[in-house]
């Protein structure tokens, strides 16, 4: 299948449009939207959140991506190749966390271009049909260069900053769970938070976080919303006390 990976927003015709032309260049292949509300225009936090959420998909699963601040610029348009899974967006740090945790990664340049190209929609215009035609099982040298991508050694291999926040008000952490001492506790907005293993483990309205289905570190509050409530956002900074 080919997901979708995008902070278009989950109003407006974008992902509607890219839909569209996959739809029209690989029918037979089946599309969805993942995430349409990534952080926008912030590929750090959208790195360690596509990274967790992309091993949820089987191997052969080809992911469009698009948190593209620098659109129409001099920046790359790249093919990731990284533990059986295929990945098409920009060349920008989104995909530092997929290609530090995989195996045996390779990076693409793609030098394929359609008849016509806009300056500010490569989503719909180029990154769109690139993953139609390897989800259509097109060879990837016939669209691209292998490369070595753009990389990021500063970042660090877990974030501990909020990366983003759900229809809930619960706030995902950058931390991923195996990582975590289990009794540790963190803090953010001010307070320091106990673990939980489930939401109706604490009193309603109380704090806590947990290793969300994804494996990230997640906060919630119990009926509640914790982003409200400790006054988070993405890029809050999160400690890890004892």
């Amino acid at each position: 299948m080919i997901v979708l990976f995008t902070d278009f927003g989950l109003a407006g015709p974008y992902t509607g449009q890219v839909l569209a032309v996959l739809q029209r260049a690989a029918a037979e292949v089946p599309a969805l939207s993942l995430f349409a509300d990534a952080p926008a225009g912030e590929p750090r936090p959208c790195a360690y959140l596509l990274a967790a959420y992309a091993m949820w998909f089987e191997p052969g699963t080809v992911f469009l991506c698009v948190v593209d601040p620098g659109v129409g610029s001099a920046r790359r348009a790249l093919i990731v190749e990284a533990d059986g899974r295929r990945y098409v967006g920009p060349d920008n740090g989104l995909f530092e966390s997929v290609l530090r945790r995989a195996a045996r990664p390779l990076a693409y340049e793609i030098t394929w271009r359609p008849p016509s190209l806009s300056a500010s929609f490569h989503g719909r215009d180029l990154f769109a049909p690139v993953a139609a035609r390897l989800a259509r099982g097109e060879d990837v040298a016939s669209l691209a260069r292998e490369v070595a991508a753009l990389r990021f050694p500063g970042w660090p291999d877990d974030l501990a900053e909020i990366v983003y926040i759900d229809h809930y008000g619960n706030a995902l952490t950058g931390l991923r769970g195996a990582c975590m001492p289990p009794a540790a506790r963190l803090v953010a907005g001010g307070q320091a938070i106990a673990p939980a293993a489930t939401f109706a483990a604490v009193a309603e309205g109380e704090p806590f976080w947990y290793v969300n289905s994804n494996g990230l570190a997640e906060i919630a509050v119990n009926r509640g919303r914790a982003d409200r409530r400790l006054g988070l956002a993405v890029g809050t900074a999160v400690e890890i006390a004892p």
